[in-house]
């Protein structure tokens, strides 16, 4: 993964009540990180995630593919290198 940011909302989003088959748009994917992390917590949707993972690892696989891409493109704007850039008076 790239980030701890990104890690972070695929596993919410990997939580969430959001399907695969809704065909959700990038403010619905972006909705869904809010509303699951602030009902669960970081550490209940890392829970989730792995408790899925352990149950039902042959269909986990596939949803945590599907929400690290939506989640990619979803945030791709506050993904850029230039929000990580350092600013030039601290280079």
């Amino acid at each position: 993964m790239e980030s701890t940011f990104e890690a972070v909302r695929a596993e919410a989003l990997f939580a969430s009540t959001l399907q695969m088959s809704q065909g959700a748009e990038d403010a619905d994917v972006r909705a869904a990180v809010t509303i699951t992390l602030r009902r669960m917590g970081v550490q209940g949707c890392v829970a989730r995630v792995a408790t899925e993972f352990g149950d039902h690892p042959e269909t986990a696989s596939t949803r945590m593919n599907w929400a690290l891409r939506m989640i990619r493109h979803a945030y791709a704007q506050s993904c850029t290198p230039e929000v990580f850039a350092r600013p030039a008076a601290l280079a």
